[in-house]
């Protein structure tokens, strides 16, 4: 879920900082009327996340190439796939090349990492969420890839709801107090999450009415017994700590859901190479 006019100022942005005053290689050594035609390949098995991105880069630097894009965001391909084609001034394809590259390789990046993760808690109730910790700039694009690979997405910017942490809550004197602030002046269709790091704090959580309740970095007995406490009366989320060893524990505890920043800061990125058809 990414806006295409906020998205165009990012590829404008990226495409400034690798060209600089010029592609200096092309320049010297391809003449401006030569043509090519080229294929992006898959060169390891993923999950797609960017596609559009990157064929827009190409139609963004050079609107008269034609870019013919052969699989969708979600696809999972085997290595060898071809993701698109483009075609056109071989000085154009070649110079944008590397933008498109290094976008498709995170983006698909993430896809894959949190569709390990999801994987590990499918037996369960359990939904894998991301969180706020991204890329400064790709925040949009790489919750688009968590979505991608089968997670679903916390909140996109501070704007996007309420969360009460510790030093909110330090600041307002009590869980309560900082309810109670909160309620004055939230917007009617705006969620409130309340973090707790102690099942005391549970039970004063689950007395505020708020609509989810996080446990953060609690043991998975714990959990377990926060659980127990809400009793389904509100949403649960466990955060904090969390990794591929340990989510099956946490989401076998009950929780709603699990927020983790690993599928988005520890993602590889994939193998993708642009080759001459």
């Amino acid at each position: 879920m990414y806006d295409i006019f906020a998205t165009d100022k990012l590829i404008d942005l990226w495409l400034t900082e690798d060209i600089g005053i010029c592609d200096l290689t092309v320049q010297t050594m391809i003449e401006p009327g030569e043509t090519g035609t080229f294929c992006m390949n898959a060169r390891e098995p993923m999950l797609i996340a960017g596609i559009d991105v990157a064929a827009r880069i190409f139609a963004r630097y050079d609107p008269t190439l034609s870019v013919d894009v052969r699989v969708a965001d979600g696809d999972k391909v085997e290595k060898g796939a071809v993701l698109l084609n483009v075609s056109g001034n071989a000085r154009s394809v070649l110079t944008a090349e590397r933008t498109a590259l290094n976008i498709m390789q995170r983006l698909c990046g993430i896809a894959n990492h949190t569709a390990t993760y999801a994987q590990a808690i499918a037996h369960t109730k359990a939904r894998l969420i991301d969180s706020r910790k991204t890329t400064p700039g790709l925040r949009a694009l790489e919750k688009h890839a968590v979505t991608c690979g089968g997670g679903l997405n916390h909140r996109l910017s501070l704007d996007n709801g309420v969360m009460i942490k510790d030093n909110h809550i330090a600041v307002c004197g009590s869980i309560a107090a900082a309810v109670a602030r909160v309620r004055r002046k939230l917007p009617v269709l705006t969620k409130l999450e309340v973090e707790c790091d102690r099942l005391e704090q549970v039970h004063e959580a689950l007395a505020t009415g708020v609509d989810v309740i996080m446990l953060d970095n609690m043991s998975v007995p714990d959990m377990k017994e926060a659980v127990q406490i809400v009793n389904g009366r509100t949403k649960v989320e466990a955060s904090g700590g969390i990794r591929l060893e340990t989510i099956r524990a946490v989401a076998e505890t009950g929780v709603d859901y699990i927020s983790t920043s690993k599928i988005t800061q520890s993602a590889p990125a994939v193998d993708i190479g642009l080759d001459e058809a």
